[in-house]
């Protein structure tokens, strides 16, 4: 499990160490650095995975990031040429990379020592990982199937465009870990389990596949109903878009192991408030199983149903870390600062900086505001 990441002269940060917990929350304004926190991991995987980072340097462009070229990745007031990732795991393992800037190149070589061979079976390099970036697959009447991707590597595609795939291959075979079960789900596989929690956000959600033979497509419908009438099935594309976006989320947590690392950004996207909160406490729930998971998110709904599973005795506080990214101007220079505020045993927070989760106080300030005639 990752303990801390520290970024030097990387994209909008000088210097600058972030701290990880089970359950890690990135927050902000858009634009203040969250992302290329996330960016400086991915960064790290895909390299490996090119076959670069172990002795020749760091991949920019690839599957799970595109930064262009290193002019794009270095920090625009940096005083040496030089980018570079630390990272320590609770395990006492520390991997240090620093890499040579060419302003015009797209793999930057390794000016440090090679790090020891044992960190690459950690799960931010190995299948025991999974990304899903913001713009995920919105519903499709058919979706792909990958051998490679799916049965060989057990992945969702960073668009989540194998979750069906994986849920209709691995459905009956995964078990969720005890402590993320729904209690109305009707067994503890993956396939109930996902159609459970889909449940929270349309009650009564059921799934069915349909293999289409002879081609490598696969696809979902979703019927509704209750324990006495369910309707007929429909197309994906016939029903809430939610539903669609949060299934690759819901699979990627239902199906993890102890010690899995999962990197979403805004697992929320699409879902109405309770939902949201629901996402909340199911990523803190996961977290207390072991599972470390890290979330670039905008939504207090998020925040608030982790503060009940802190609350609710469920997780304690010291597994939770979050993180506020604000730009800073100082002497006409910008760089991204953090604020990390706090979770104690009731869920309360012990610091609220201007703009963190704080617009619906402030908007509600202004409507109980007297009116002028």
């Amino acid at each position: 499990m990752i303990q801390s990441l520290r970024l030097r002269n990387f994209k909008c940060f000088a210097d600058q160490s972030i701290a990880f917990a089970p359950l890690t929350l990135l927050s902000g304004i858009n634009g203040q650095g969250k992302s290329s926190v996330l960016q400086a991991l991915l960064l790290l995987r895909q390299s490996y995975h090119q076959g670069l980072l172990s002795d020749t340097g760091l991949a920019l462009n690839g599957d799970l990031v595109n930064i262009g070229t290193a002019k794009g990745a270095l920090y625009e007031n940096a005083e040496d040429d030089a980018i570079a990732f630390d990272l320590e795991w609770r395990n006492h393992s520390n991997g240090r990379w620093t890499f040579e800037y060419n302003s015009e190149a797209d793999i930057l070589n390794l000016a440090s020592e090679p790090v020891s061979s044992e960190i690459f079976g950690l799960p931010l390099f190995s299948d025991d990982f999974q990304y899903l970036h913001a713009e995920r697959f919105g519903p499709r009447v058919f979706s792909e199937k990958s051998d490679f991707q799916v049965r060989r590597h057990r992945q969702l595609g960073t668009s989540g465009e194998y979750a069906v795939d994986f849920l209709a291959t691995f459905g009956r075979e995964i078990k969720s870990l005890e402590g993320v079960r729904h209690p109305k789900a009707f067994s503890a596989d993956l396939f109930d389990q996902t159609e459970a929690w889909l449940g929270e956000i349309n009650p009564g959600t059921r799934l069915q596949f349909i293999e289409h033979s002879g081609t490598d497509l696969v696809s979902l419908r979703y019927a509704f109903g209750t324990e006495k009438h369910v309707s007929s099935d429909y197309r994906a594309t016939n029903t809430g878009f939610g539903l669609s976006y949060t299934l690759p989320v819901l699979v990627a947590i239902l199906s993890a192991k102890p010690g899995a690392l999962l990197l979403f950004e805004n697992p929320e996207s699409h879902l109405h408030p309770r939902g949201q909160t629901k996402m909340g406490e199911l990523m803190a729930k996961a977290a207390n199983c072991g599972v470390q998971i890290v979330a670039e998110t905008h939504s207090d709904h998020v925040l608030n149903g982790t503060c009940i599973t802190v609350r609710s005795r469920m997780l304690p506080p010291d597994n939770v870390c979050l993180h506020f990214f604000e730009i800073r101007i100082d002497n006409d220079i910008a760089r991204s600062e953090v604020v990390s505020p706090r979770i104690d045993r009731k869920g309360e927070i012990d610091q609220w900086p201007d703009g963190f989760f704080d617009e619906t106080e402030k908007s509600l300030a202004k409507l109980l505001m007297p009116v002028e005639d």
